[in-house]
């Protein structure tokens, strides 16, 4: 039973006992009640938008779920297969970890030729050492 069924209980029986509503006795148990009834009433208001406020907070948590995966990613492959195909077939792409967050990171080879890249999810800047790289082929070369 509600606390609004449990008043109108006691309403309904200080009505069956046919206080007099005359006498001081009477008067302050019709007072009580009545109060009573105005506290349930109130409570039951405050369950309604205790309830409403949780629906509103519930539907602006998975907003911000939504939001999260679009800015941090949920899947990391879903979104490497994104960029891959973003950059086209024409151009060759590569990947490194990143020695702070360990996460791969893909790049073209426009950001090779710099020489650095920031890494998109912990802002550590890595730099390539191309130098090296052009000396293996010309010790291939020769």
């Amino acid at each position: 039973m509600e606390i609004t069924e449990k008043v109108a209980y006691l309403k309904g029986l200080a009505e069956g006992m046919e206080l007099n509503t005359d006498k001081k006795e009477g008067k302050l148990l019709a007072a009580i009640i009545d109060v009573l009834e105005d506290i349930a009433l109130e409570l039951s208001d405050i369950e309604g938008a205790q309830e409403e406020l949780g629906d509103g907070l519930d539907a602006v948590s998975n907003d911000l779920e939504d939001v999260e995966d679009l800015l941090y990613g949920e899947d990391d492959e879903d979104e490497a297969e994104y960029e891959l195909d973003d950059l086209g077939e024409d151009e060759e792409c590569y990947a490194t970890t990143c020695p702070t967050c360990e996460e791969t990171i893909y790049f073209d080879e426009s950001i090779l030729e710099d020489g650095e890249v920031i890494c998109p999810n912990c802002g550590e800047k890595l730099e390539f050492d191309l130098e090296s790289l052009d000396e293996d082929e010309a010790e291939e070369d020769d």
